[in-house]
């Protein structure tokens, strides 16, 4: 019971960060320039990182950087490629959206020129260190592994807020989730939270303009396109997932 207790104060301490932040901003930005958004997810990311740092909520050790796991690491990436078309074709499928106001605070962070370092740097070691380092850990001495796997990922989905990025959140965090409970450490989740942001915010900058398009209209009507997408990326991600179970066992 007390590692649920502590996990749930580990949650309810990065909510609180986030709600903090979010008023204080608003209560003396008043304003409508771009800076309020960047502002609340820097500063809250930022605090989340220093909290759960000084109070060891979320261990720090270079012990795992030590084993020079960089080839699994580079596979980790390798893999996160394959998970985005299937991830966004089955919410399209489900016939989820994210909210227009979501949308529009996403789209005025990743303008700004600090955009990338905060949803690229920032956000995913902030969110790694409480859901896998601080929260996944605890859970895992008190359930199965699987069971406080599951957990978490739907904790994870659900601090996003809507259903569409709940279900990319979700499954994500499976992935994420997995990789921590087999390395001991939330560095390649790191490193799959990193390529994961990182392709939005390229594909973003490259093609501003299909922000809210389908797949379907990213491959210009042609629904045999996105059959070969979702080919191509089963053929990136299910050997690369292969090469990361082979090289995680050998470093146990």
């Amino acid at each position: 019971m007390k590692n649920i207790l502590n996990a749930l104060t580990y949650l309810v301490a990065f909510i609180a960060i986030q709600l903090a932040v979010t008023l204080a901003v608003e209560s003396l930005w008043q304003t409508d320039s771009a800076w309020p958004p960047i502002l609340i997810s820097a500063l809250s990311a930022v605090l989340t990182i220093l909290l759960f740092v000084l109070v060891r909520w979320s261990p720090f050790s270079r012990n795992y950087l030590r084993s020079r796991p960089w080839a699994l690491l580079a596979w980790v990436a390798i893999m996160t490629f394959g998970t985005v078309i299937p991830s966004e074709f089955l919410m399209e499928q489900l016939g989820f959206e994210v909210p227009e106001h979501t949308q529009r605070l996403f789209e005025q962070i990743m303008q700004h020129p600090a955009g990338y370092f905060v949803i690229g740097i920032l956000v995913p070691v902030a969110e790694e260190m409480v859901f896998r380092g601080a929260i996944l850990r605890t859970l895992l001495k008190q359930w199965s592994p699987w069971v406080a796997i599951v957990v978490v990922a739907l904790l994870f989905g659900l601090v996003h807020g809507n259903v569409a990025q709940f279900i990319h959140a979700f499954l994500l965090g499976l992935l994420l989730g997995w990789l921590y409970w087999r390395s001991g450490s939330i560095v390649p989740g790191i490193v799959l939270h990193w390529t994961n942001n990182t392709i939005v915010y390229v594909v973003y900058k490259l093609l501003p303009q299909t922000a809210d398009s389908t797949l379907l209209e990213l491959f210009g009507d042609s629904q045999r396109a996105v059959w070969m997408s979702l080919l191509c990326s089963m053929f990136i991600f299910l050997p690369a997932l292969l090469q990361v179970i082979g090289r995680i066992r050998k470093q146990e």
